[in-house]
């Protein structure tokens, strides 16, 4: 990456990295140029998806964002079996708990889940089902003697939370009969990635709540347990979002088809 970098800034007769032993930083020349490229490199893009929605065979990238767990994993299994009916599509996967702006950051189809559509009322949504928040631990964390009936039950257990801001986390947990209540934890380790909440629950660090789309394949093979199964959180709705019908390549009319038919198993409602 230096030897490239230094060659472009020999070709260009600036310098676009200030350089010192400890650190560097882009220069104002290098700032611009970055801006002029990256709008080059867009609507270089561009101009491929008007030649690909004009193009009978599917062809174009396709930029996916899907969260960790069970949705990524069950999309990068099958992958490979679009890729190879599609030869002339590429697939960017971008496995991450970030809500993406699909119009600024040039996102094609995001799988999400949410209780509140007002945030997606800028694209179009087709729907997979319900999810919801469970709470799971290891195997090894809760003595098979322990009896567990209420949320109360877990407060001496410790917690794997996902705020990382704050100590303290307040869980909304829905009860058999319908009842709403509000559980205070005091996470023993927190972070915004599912990835990371997911791991600390899978090694025993605490109790977990997440969607059980996400912990599905984890309980199957054992790594974690449901707590609890009466108790749970309010339904989301599992869902693909994209931006328009209208505009879209061929590729990701079919990707979403694709997706859409090995993701619905994974919720409670078809």
């Amino acid at each position: 990456m230096s030897r490239r970098l230094r060659h472009l800034e020999e070709r260009l007769d600036v310098r676009l990295i200030e350089r010192s032993s400890s650190r560097f930083e882009v220069s104002e020349i290098g700032r611009d140029v970055y801006r002029h490229a990256y709008a080059a490199k867009h609507e270089l893009e561009e101009a491929e998806r008007a030649a690909a929605r004009l193009a009978g065979e599917p062809r174009g990238l396709i930029r996916v964002t899907v969260p960790p767990g069970t949705p990524a994993n069950t999309i990068a299994d099958d992958l490979p079996i679009f890729l190879k009916h599609y030869p002339k599509v590429k697939v960017q996967l971008i496995v991450s708990n970030r809500r993406h702006d699909l119009i600024e950051d040039r996102i094609d189809v995001a799988v999400r889940s949410t209780s509140d559509f007002s945030g997606e009322s800028d694209y179009v949504v087709k729907r997979l089902g319900a999810v919801r928040n469970v709470f799971v631990a290891s195997p090894s964390l809760v003595a098979p003697s322990r009896r567990l009936s209420e949320p109360a039950d877990l407060r001496d257990l410790p917690f794997v939370g996902r705020d990382e801001m704050h100590p303290e986390e307040v869980l909304t947990v829905v009860g058999p009969k319908g009842e709403e209540i509000r559980l205070r934890v005091e996470p023993r380790f927190a972070s915004n990635s599912v990835a990371a909440v997911l791991t600390a629950a899978v090694g025993g660090v605490g109790v977990a709540f997440l969607p059980d789309a996400v912990v599905q394949s984890y309980e199957a093979d054992g790594r974690l347990s449901r707590l609890l199964p009466d108790w749970h959180g309010p339904d989301a709705v599992f869902h693909i979002a994209f931006t328009s019908r209208r505009a879209m390549l061929p590729a990701v009319r079919l990707f979403v088809d694709f997706i859409f038919e090995r993701l619905r198993h994974l919720t409670r409602t078809r």
